[in-house]
């Protein structure tokens, strides 16, 4: 479960999140819908250890996290897909999935790569190319690739289906879903724009305004 509780973000000398509390259920998804502005990327830069976190706590399973380095969180199980991709594109698929598993020690690389290659099997015949080469829905689903890769316990995305075709979208709806369905207890939270995008994932919405969570909205 993430629980989200008065969480104040400043950049800039500018109030960005204002006392934000949310909470993330195990085994829910929740979409977090707002306009451009309202404070959707900076709450999940902010639960990913990205941007300083000025007041408010950021708990995890029971454990309160916002003082961790993101590669510590990261170690949690946490699973990130920014908005803008992030990708290295020096770098094949495959290596751009495998680099958090490096980057953590871990021994279980090339069975986590199995696990996302069965459920996205769009990524198969790109694992050789370099990912600077791929169109942009390629590179989203490579984005979304190295997030499952990574999450264990949350998984959080950021505009996902932003810029992408309505099949694209759904595919990737479809994705998250069946990857959920292999992990019963995580807890995955999309931001999105789009209202309609989001309900291809889950009618449990929260709307943020001027970053503040909307009472009953």
């Amino acid at each position: 479960m993430l629980s989200v509780q008065g969480l104040g973000v400043r950049l800039g000398g500018l109030a960005i999140l204002r006392a934000l509390s949310l909470e993330i259920p195990t085994g829910s998804i929740v979409g977090l819908v707002g306009r451009n502005g309202a404070g959707k990327t900076t709450t999940l830069r902010s639960v990913m250890g990205l941007v300083p976190v000025e007041s408010g706590n950021v708990v995890l399973d029971n454990r309160d996290i916002v003082r961790l380095p993101p590669f510590e969180r990261g170690r949690l199980g946490i699973g990130y897909m920014p908005e803008d991709r992030r990708l290295i594109g020096s770098l094949t698929v495959k290596d751009n999935l495998l680099v958090p598993a490096w980057g953590q020690g871990r021994q279980d690389a090339d069975e986590r790569w199995d696990a996302v290659a069965a459920l996205l099997p769009e990524l198969v015949p790109l694992g050789r190319r370099l990912a600077s080469a791929l169109s942009g829905g390629q590179q989203k689903l490579v984005a979304l690739g190295r997030a499952l890769f990574c999450a264990h316990s949350l998984l959080l995305l950021d505009e996902p289906m932003e810029g992408v075709s309505p099949a694209l979208s759904a595919r990737m709806a479809e994705v998250v879903r069946a990857f959920q369905a292999t992990k019963p207890g995580l807890a995955v939270l999309v931001a999105e724009s789009d209202i309609n995008r989001v309900r291809l994932l889950t009618d449990r919405i929260t709307t943020i305004e001027r970053g503040e969570v909307v009472p009953g909205a």
